[in-house]
């Protein structure tokens, strides 16, 4: 039995696989350095003890700082790139993608033919709209705000192209948004005592966030030469940021995929590239 956990400035996701090949999944709010103490947290959550796994699989970008054994239990680092390009690929079931990992910020890592290397990203992500939820909606609760989003009006905060252009622009209709939060400063100096409702704040801040990930995903996939964009990471738990990916990837004539348990393809790919 093995156990792969991915340690995320978030979560800590965490992939067991069976002697069956059964996997079972489960995932810890991160709390603070990743050292033997997160490790302990992350093996406890799943019910287990350390003896139990004949080994242990870490990624996520501080994993190099654990130990190479925890008790009598090998600990194996995988680089997390080749972990989130591996298991997007895996979980999606496509041989080549371009895998987005959508978590507290956004890496893009372009994954074909054994060809696994980052493309670009952005710190644009979760974390971005926890952040700026918590400073404009007094919530950094990532459901929360989703729901708050699925009730509101992006264009009550946003102006659109038809305000600025007259019209669509290329691709994209009139009803686009130009200016994320552009309508703000003209609402306040027209009428001060004029504020947004918290729903259209929170889906003005979604769109804001799926769409900077999507725009640069599509043309990260293109750049690559990648048909396929493959979206993992807690952040497309989501449903209304996944609105948003699809409908500007329809802009573009782009294809998104959000596989099944997104969070959890960075642990998966981390399991897939260790063999014990």
């Amino acid at each position: 039995m093995r156990v792969a956990i991915d340690f995320g400035l978030t979560n800590l996701d965490i992939v067991v696989e069976g002697e069956d090949n059964r996997l079972q999944r489960c995932t810890v709010p991160a709390a603070g350095a990743v050292d033997v103490a997160q490790l302990e947290r992350a093996i406890r959550a799943t019910g287990f003890l350390p003896t139990d796994f004949e080994q242990i699989v870490v990624t996520g970008g501080q994993h190099r700082r654990l130990p190479q054994r925890y008790g009598p239990t090998p600990v194996a680092g995988v680089n997390e790139v080749t972990a989130i390009g591996r298991g997007g690929l895996h979980l999606a079931g496509l041989p080549e993608a371009l895998v987005v990992s959508a978590g507290s910020g956004t890496a893009m890592v372009a994954a074909r033919d054994g060809d696994i290397h980052h493309a670009t990203g952005s710190a644009v992500g979760g974390g971005t709209l926890q952040g700026l939820g918590k400073l404009l909606l007094g919530t950094a609760d990532a459901g929360e705000i989703d729901e708050l989003a699925a009730a509101g009006n992006s264009n009550a905060v946003d102006l659109t192209l038809l305000e600025a252009t007259g019209g669509v622009l290329g691709h994209l209709p009139a009803d686009a948004n130009a200016v994320n939060f552009g309508r703000i400063p003209r609402m306040s100096n027209s009428d001060p005592g004029w504020m947004p409702g918290r729903a259209d704040i929170a889906a003005g801040l979604v769109v804001m966030v799926g769409q900077v990930i999507a725009v640069i995903a599509v043309n990260a996939a293109r750049a690559e030469g990648l048909e396929q964009i493959v979206v993992v990471g807690h952040l497309v738990d989501l449903p209304t940021v996944r609105r948003v990916l699809e409908t500007v990837a329809g802009y573009y004539d782009a294809h998104i995929v959000v596989p099944e348990m997104p969070g959890y393809a960075t642990a998966m790919g981390a399991l897939m590239s260790v063999h014990s």
